[in-house]
């Protein structure tokens, strides 16, 4: 008797470690660019993987440009894609499980080097978002242990370094659009980034050029400038103080005003002014928990009184160089 519970123990162990030995620990990237930051791939790279049920996912975040890993809820219903400020709501200590019943958020990560872990207990098909760019997003598709894995880790290192040139060096929606003071432009109208999205069969992809296409214009006083938005992310144009910690939900400085065709508008006279322009961008393909109110404006105009340098930002995108300045002769 004694040997039959001797060998039933070391059976129970041989399974229990065998388990162990077979979850695997897959590695992915949230992210990239080029070497002067300008032009962002904002992807998960690859932004599909098929592991086992017991696996986990680990995403690195090489960048200082915002993104988070986020699993929501699935449903039904499903939960309504939130803002990062909210989280879903707030974050998920890297490491949690994720099985689709209570959503998993790492958090806006912007420090170089961080990564973030999920392990997936059950088997399912879930989607991957970035909660700071609603054009970015993926699929984990979680299989039963007994089901052959269609790929290895070397093939998702291989796919993801595809995906990143493909995106980085896209002729279409980066660069290829302008090459900053070369790219085809109306007087006095500036192009506020510039961008593409990529659908595949794990998502969307995009790539965004994080610069005011032409950063330095000079008009005379009295005159109007206008930025136009066709970029898949958002971005300000912000003269003088910025308002304390920035959302995509904070609103136009006080003396922003709409134009009768929805474009928005101030007036500067000294360089000492301060305008926030709020959030420019297009409208997202989904619900979002940034209101409404905040996407969809594509354009802002600025008219200028007095001669002058006049220095401005994007809020959301200065310190990887979108930065610009309109000079403003008598």
């Amino acid at each position: 008797m004694r040997r039959q519970l001797t060998w039933l123990v070391l059976l129970c162990s041989t399974a229990v470690f065998s388990q162990a030995v077979q979850a695997q620990s897959w590695q992915a990237t949230a992210g990239a660019q080029t070497p002067d930051q300008a032009v962002q791939a904002l992807a998960f790279l690859p932004n599909e993987i098929w592991i086992h049920a017991g696996d986990s996912i680990t995403w690195t975040f090489p960048l200082t440009e915002l993104h988070t890993a986020t699993f929501l809820t699935p449903g039904p219903p499903a939960q309504v894609r939130p803002s990062a400020a909210v989280g879903c709501p707030g974050t998920t200590a890297s490491g949690s499980a994720f099985d689709g019943s209570t959503c998993v958020n790492s958090g806006r990560i912007s420090t170089v080097g961080t990564t973030y872990t999920v392990a997936f207990p059950t088997p399912g098909n879930y989607r991957l978002v970035c909660l700071v760019h609603v054009n970015m997003t993926g699929i984990v598709h979680v299989l039963s242990a007994e089901v052959p894995l269609p790929h290895d880790q070397d093939f998702y290192n291989s796919q993801a370094a595809r995906q990143q040139h493909a995106l980085l060096h896209d002729r279409d929606g980066g660069r290829g659009v302008g090459e900053g003071e070369d790219s085809p432009t109306h007087d006095h109208s500036v192009i506020t980034g510039t961008g593409e999205l990529v659908s595949t069969t794990g998502g969307i992809q995009s790539v965004s050029v994080m610069r005011f296409m032409q950063p330095s214009i000079t008009i005379h006083a009295g005159e109007t400038v206008e930025w136009d938005s066709s970029d898949v992310s958002g971005h300000t144009i912000t003269f003088g103080l910025e308002p304390p910690n920035v959302t995509p939900a904070t609103p136009p400085s006080a003396n922003v005003f709409v134009d009768p065709d929805g474009a928005r508008h101030a007036i500067i006279s000294s360089t000492s002014d301060s305008v926030h322009s709020g959030f420019i961008a297009q409208a997202g393909h989904e619900r979002t928990g940034v209101p409404q109110a905040s996407a969809g404006v594509t354009q802002f105009r600025v008219t200028f009184t007095n001669p002058g340098t006049y220095p401005y930002i994007c809020a959301f995108h200065d310190q990887l160089g979108m930065k610009g300045e309109v000079i403003v002769l008598p």
